[in-house]
């Protein structure tokens, strides 16, 4: 079976549990604030072939880039998010993209899927899970 292509601008339209993620992650309060405040877009490129795949979350307030090869092993810089660095690995998991990131925090990582034009992403850190929901921009 193959596996949906993530290609696409997605707009976010729901969020849920984003500030007790954030404190599990050690933000401070009045940057938590602003965060939840904020509406991300995620512009993603996928390469079906190759595994490659670019994740540009864009804010009015920071950028967060990720470029990965699906299932191989990464250090990533978490610097704009909260200072640390970790071992990420990217699978997939069915038609899921399960993120595991290991460093400081115990449990952290995300997953990703799409359910019709949109993307789901649930992000989990020391038991605390947040959602956000996108839409796909037409």
């Amino acid at each position: 079976m193959s596996k949906p292509n993530y290609t696409g601008t997605y707009h976010m339209v729901e969020q849920d549990n984003m500030d007790s993620y954030l404190e599990a992650l050690d933000i401070n309060f009045a940057l938590r604030k602003i965060v939840c405040l904020l509406k991300p877009t995620k512009e993603i490129t996928h390469d079906l072939a190759t595994g490659a795949m670019k994740i540009r979350t864009l804010t009015t307030f920071k950028n967060f880039n990720m470029d990965f090869t699906i299932g191989e092993e990464f250090t990533e810089d978490l610097g704009a998010v909260d200072g640390r660095t970790c071992q990420t690995t990217v699978s997939w998991e069915g038609d899921k993209l399960v993120c595991v990131q290991k460093g400081e925090k115990e449990g952290r990582g995300w997953t990703h899927w799409l359910e019709g034009k949109k993307l789901h992403l649930e992000m989990r850190v020391q038991g605390i899970i947040a959602k956000q929901v996108f839409k796909k921009a037409e």
